[in-house]
This record gives structure tokens, C-alpha cells and sequence, in this order.
């Protein structure tokens, strides 16, 4: 049974986990902590794709210590030889006596064995403390390694009425410093940000991450763009700094294509019809192990992610500020629900004061 002191290590293991987010991918974040005697004798985390797995790194730190003591870990220690070895197996070996753990791996194939392999060597084995906190942090890497598809998080910027621009499309900037800051802490933690190219023709933005007195992990830029308008000289055709995947449909001027291509934009053809289908974007995207999407577009790129059912998590900074005026353009476009009914609701939702705006964060359920 779970002691505070048990709380107080998983509570710490946690912490190394947050604070590894947005540069493990398309590995989850992971935390250990081993204790004997009621002393810290190794810390780790999950610092990269490919490199060693947190109980490495805190057995390394651990050495002769970790014999007899209690490993607090915050996913449980894979069983299965990938590009590292089994952890399971380097947590035997050292002789540990105790694991406790706060979630199971959510790969159904592999759910369970690295506890069952504890077990089976003798050590006591204790899952389910902070499981909620644990799952939430591997939010995108649970979602991910179920489903092949990436975690999509929308997020929007808008006045209390809803807008995103004033009628004449001036929208910099509807929202305050820190939540500006906040949105490039939220892309350090994506795999790819993703606009319709009406977003590039009318802001040209750079889509990168931006943090003061530290360098940002830079996400893929997905530019959606059926007819292929994006324009040559647009900062995201630029791609020294970070790559430029442009979706795009059978519309597109060949020559246009080769030109872009020319400067280093990726062009993936994955449709014949009038408009790009994000099923298949997003498809495409989880083939080449993109595990999250930042969806940063307008009106009519949201509305065809939230009407195509693909929309996993909501973050939306709330600006107090009134716009009006009926062509002022929202948020979302599209047809829209017909009834109160039909309407999508959020689920565990949580706000947060942002300087003078407001961020809500939710996940549609």
C-alpha cells in the first residue's frame, strides 16, 4: 500500500518526466527515482528518442546502491528489445526490490509483460499511484502508439465575442505577451504545426518556436493548400531553419510544385477532389512519425478538423476584448451544428489566468 514517502518520489519522478515534454518524441516522458534507506540515490529521465530509458539513467547514477532499494518510475519498464534494451531485465539485474509504478504501457501488444517480468523475478510491484498525472503527461504518446494517427490539439486565440481578426483581417495581436509566450512553450512540445495556406497568404508567419533565453524545438510546418498558392517568397517556403510539408490535390500547377520542391518544401499530393483530406493528412503524418499535431489555422481549417471528428484537445487563449461587426471572421466556419444537441462539449476542463487573458484548456469527448 502507497506511503506519503511513496507520493512524495512518484511526485518527483513526475517532475523529471514534465520536464523532459516536447523532446522525446515519438517515445513517451518518463521519470525514476530509486531510494534505499530513505535516501535518493538515482535520478533519471527519458531524455531523447533512441537514447537510454530513464531506470537506465538512474541506475547508472544509483550503482551499487540500488541493491535492496525501491524504484519509482512513472510508465512501467518495457519488456521488449527496441532500440535500447529491456529495462525490465537492467532493473533485475541491479538488484532492486521494490517497483512502484504509476501506468502501464498503453500498447495493448506489450500492456503488462514489463510488470509481469518484475513479478515473475521476485520483486514486489506496485501499480496505480498518480496513474491520472502519469497518463495526462503521456497524453500524445498513449494516443499515438494505440492508433497511428497523431494527438491533435486545436488552438485558437480570440476576443470574448469570438473573433480572430477585425473586418479588415488586422489580428496582431488579439491576445497579451504571456499568452503569446505560452502558445510557443505549447509548439515546443509539437511534432508539427498545421495552417490552412489562407492563414500563410494573409499573416505569413514563420511557424517557429520562440523562447526567451532558451532555443525552441521547432515543429514540422504542415501548410494545407488544394491549389498550391503558397507563394515563393513565403517564410514558410523557406526551410534552412525547418522543414515545410505542403498538403495539396491533384490542382496543382506542376510548375509551382517544381518550384517549391526547388527550395526544399516537401508537396504531398493526397487528393483528386477540390479540397485536401485531412484523414489522409493526418494518415501520412503518423507514417512518418509525426505523434502530434499543433492545429493553428482559421475558421475553415478548424471547422474541418472539429466536423471531421479529428480533434483531440482544445487550448484556447480568451482575450478581453470586443470586436464585433458581422464579417469580422470567428473562429470556426463551416456549416456548424443545427441544434443545441449536436453541439461539442469539452471534457476535464481547466482555465488558467494569463496575464490580462484567459486560457481554457479541454478535451472533446
Amino acid at each position: 500500500m502507497a506511503t506519503e514517502r511513496d507520493a512524495y518520489y512518484m511526485k518527483l519522478a513526475l517532475r523529471l518526466a514534465e520536464a523532459t515534454s516536447g523532446q522525446t518524441s515519438p517515445n513517451p516522458v518518463v521519470g525514476a527515482v530509486i531510494v534505499k534507506d530513505f535516501e535518493i540515490v538515482g535520478l533519471g529521465a527519458h531524455l531523447k528518442a533512441g537514447e537510454a530509458h530513464a531506470e537506465v539513467h538512474a541506475l547508472a547514477m544509483a550503482g551499487e546502491k540500488a541493491q535492496g532499494a525501491t524504484l519509482y518510475v512513472t510508465l512501467e519498464p518495457c519488456s521488449h528489445h527496441g532500440t535500447t534494451p529491456p529495462c525490465a531485465d537492467a532493473v533485475i539485474e541491479a538488484g532492486i526490490r521494490r517497483v512502484v509504478i504509476a501506468a502501464t504501457d498503453p500498447n495493448p501488444l506489450v500492456s503488462g509483460r514489463g510488470v509481469e517480468k518484475l513479478k515473475a523475478a521476485g520483486l514486489a510491484v506496485e501499480v496505480g499511484l498518480f496513474r491520472e498525472e502519469a497518463e495526462r503527461l503521456n497524453e500524445i504518446f498513449n494516443y499515438y502508439i494505440v492508433h497511428k494517427r497523431p494527438f491533435v490539439t486545436l488552438k485558437t486565440a480570440t476576443t470574448l465575442d469570438g473573433k480572430i481578426a477585425t473586418v479588415t483581417g488586422e489580428s496582431q495581436w488579439i491576445t497579451g505577451e504571456e499568452a503569446r509566450a505560452d502558445v510557443h512553450r505549447l509548439r515546443h512540445q509539437y511534432d508539427a504545426i498545421l495552417v490552412g495556406v489562407n492563414t500563410v497568404l494573409r499573416d505569413n508567419p514563420r511557424l517557429t518556436t520562440r523562447i526567451a533565453g532558451q532555443p525552441g524545438r521547432h515543429p514540422v510546418r504542415v501548410v494545407l493548400d488544394s491549389k498550391l498558392r503558397t507563394p515563393l517568397d513565403a517564410h514558410v517556403a523557406r526551410t534552412e531553419e525547418v522543414p515545410t510539408w505542403i498538403f495539396t490535390t491533384d490542382q496543382a500547377p506542376k510548375e509551382h510544385v517544381q518550384a517549391l520542391q526547388a527550395q526544399g518544401v516537401k508537396v504531398i499530393k493526397v487528393s483528386s477532389g477540390s479540397r485536401v483530406d485531412v484523414e489522409q493528412v493526418l494518415a501520412y503524418l503518423g507514417e512518418q512519425r509525426i505523434a502530434s499535431v499543433l492545429v493553428e489555422g482559421g475558421g475553415e481549417v478548424n471547422a474541418s478538423f472539429l466536423q471531421g471528428g479529428f480533434v483531440n484537445k482544445v487550448v484556447a487563449y480568451l482575450s478581453p476584448k470586443l470586436i464585433g461587426g458581422n464579417e469580422a471572421p470567428g473562429a470556426f466556419r463551416g456549416q456548424g451544428v443545427l441544434s443545441l444537441a449536436q453541439s461539442l462539449a469539452l471534457k476535464d476542463v481547466r482555465v488558467e489566468p494569463l496575464g490580462e487573458d484567459i486560457k481554457v484548456i479541454g478535451y472533446l469527448k
